[in-house]
């Protein structure tokens, strides 16, 4: 069982400055996290946005409790829109349109409470939040220490900048939401397929350059879980092929002339060396496999040359993790 709640407001009247792409990167991830890549059910989500009706404290409130309550193995909260981080009194909040001084909105530590407290039925909360200052929710000391994180087991927090930071916009999206969507969409997914919340930092860790914003990472957790799941880089069948192909880590596949038609400028040279079907199949899933680093042509640059000069491959230290796997049957 996965819901998801998404919040995302561009009207704030008077009260704040209004934003541009709150409420597109609210139904977008909401869109994402609704299904996988090849549409199969993923995430029960409700979403509030500023342009059906009011996201007011109150709602806002109404939604995480709705989120944190009951079972579920995995639960993620969305917010697109303006934060808040009040130096009086050192606490942060994500800002609703019913804003006041008095009450910003939903504060920052309240939502880490009620993920701590709801441990016990849900395994997994993921916090994902596009707004300035919301790295300030990954600093919240712990009651009575200052020194100890107050994030809870099973918690992973995204947040778009550190807590001294706005969060820019660009071209109709969050700049932090823009390349997270891409993520999603699979450029953060492993081989398999699956993306993951650090997968997702990472992306976006290494997208924005040093003079921009940076992202927050914070988890405390036994073990990452996946978001969302897209089309494998290598299919399934043929990934398990490399425990076979490689009968130890540190195994080399000899390859030759036999494995590959396409000779060159060695046509000459090797015809009287036939292609063996066989052999030329095996070159193929290599190939497929090289593409994602799974595998490397021993003392050559490419595969190609790896057979016409008769060498081999290796596994590649993540081409070792997955015929590890392989041999596991872990997929």
């Amino acid at each position: 069982m996965k819901r998801a709640v998404v919040i995302g407001i561009d009207d704030y009247g008077e009260a704040q400055d209004n934003l541009e792409g709150c409420v597109a990167d609210a139904m977008a991830v909401a869109d994402k996290l609704a299904t996988h890549g090849n549409g199969d059910p993923n995430f029960d989500v409700i979403t509030l946005t500023s342009d059906t009706e009011k996201v007011t404290t109150e709602a806002m409130d109404e939604g995480l409790r709705i989120l944190f309550k009951g079972k579920a193995d995995v639960v993620v909260f969305y917010f697109a829109g303006h934060g808040l981080l009040d130096a009086e009194t050192n606490r942060g909040y994500l800002v609703s349109q019913d804003f006041t001084k008095a009450v910003p909105g939903i504060s920052l530590a309240d939502i880490i409470n009620m993920a701590n407290a709801a441990h016990s039925e849900i395994s997994s909360t993921v916090i994902i939040l596009d707004s300035c200052h919301s790295g300030f929710v990954g600093e919240l000391p712990a009651l009575g220490n200052s020194s100890i994180s107050v994030i809870g087991k099973g918690v992973t927090i995204l947040a778009a900048a550190d807590r001294n930071q706005a969060a820019a916009e660009h071209d109709g999206h969050g700049l932090f939401t823009g390349i997270l969507l891409d993520g999603l969409n699979g450029s953060a997914s492993d081989v398999l397929g699956r993306i993951t919340p650090p997968s997702l930092y990472s992306l976006v860790d290494q997208t924005l350059g040093g003079f921009e914003q940076r992202p927050v990472y914070k988890a405390n957790v036994q073990q990452f879980i996946t978001l969302r799941e897209v089309a494998p880089k290598v299919p399934r069948i043929q990934l398990r092929k490399l425990k076979d192909y490689f009968p130890t880590p540190g195994y080399i596949l000899k390859v030759d002339p036999s494995f590959e038609s396409g000779r060159g400028e060695f046509t000459e040279e090797y015809k009287d060396m036939p292609v063996i079907p066989e052999n030329e199949a095996i070159f193929r899933d290599l190939q497929t496999y090289y593409k994602v680093n799974l595998v490397a042509p021993v003392d050559q640059p490419f595969p190609w040359h790896a057979a016409m000069y008769s060498t081999g491959f290796r596994l590649t230290s993540q081409g070792a993790h997955y015929r590890r796997l392989a041999e596991k049957k872990r997929f």
